[in-house]
């Protein structure tokens, strides 16, 4: 199993096919999907075949990690970073599983996400977006010191689009420590 991070309650790896259960779950549930944009995948086995054709690590060494608890190895969802090459950007993301909500592993695996970015890939600067609506997600993106940057549309909703330059990284980091970073 490729460990890529781990922090004191967290373990995030590459996307396996047996994470196909975990990702149609996610996409299956409204509340978890209701500010991505993204439609629920059609079946089990459509999940499996996007994790097949995910080729954000091999291309750009970066990902959407599957987040997995330490102390059951309950997958939990997924946190990452997603390079989008026709706009030079790092967008960092997450997503988990609702029983999973109001327990800090967003938070936490973003800013171990975030130490990656600094301390591995030595970024300038990450980005995220949430719709407006999505009060928790901006939430996780305010506890991670992250700067409002402009108002955008997503999916036709009012969106904010915040950045994290690199001189604030350290900042955002510093509450949860990162146990090990490694490129696999």
């Amino acid at each position: 199993m490729p460990v890529l991070i781990q922090t004191p309650r967290l373990q995030l790896r590459t996307f396996l096919q047996e994470d196909a259960a975990l990702l149609y779950a996610l996409n299956a549930d409204e509340p978890t999907i209701r500010y991505t944009g993204d439609v629920p995948f059609s079946s089990p086995e459509a999940a499996r075949k996007f994790i097949e054709g995910y080729h954000q690590y091999d291309r750009y060494g970066v990902g959407r990690w599957t987040t997995i608890r330490l102390s059951d190895g309950k997958p939990l969802g997924w946190c990452g970073l997603k390079y989008h090459p026709d706009a030079d950007i790092y967008d960092l993301g997450f997503r988990f599983l609702r029983e999973e909500w109001n327990k800090g592993y967003a938070t936490e695996a973003a800013s171990a996400c975030l130490a990656f970015a600094w301390n591995t890939l030595h970024l300038s600067r990450i980005y995220a977006r949430a719709m407006v609506r999505n009060t928790a997600s901006i939430r996780v993106l305010e506890k991670l010191q992250m700067t409002p940057e402009k108002a955008i549309t997503m999916e036709g909703e009012a969106a904010i689009y915040s950045r994290l330059p690199a001189p604030s990284f350290p900042k955002a980091c510093h509450n949860f420590p990162v146990i090990s970073l490694r490129v696999v």
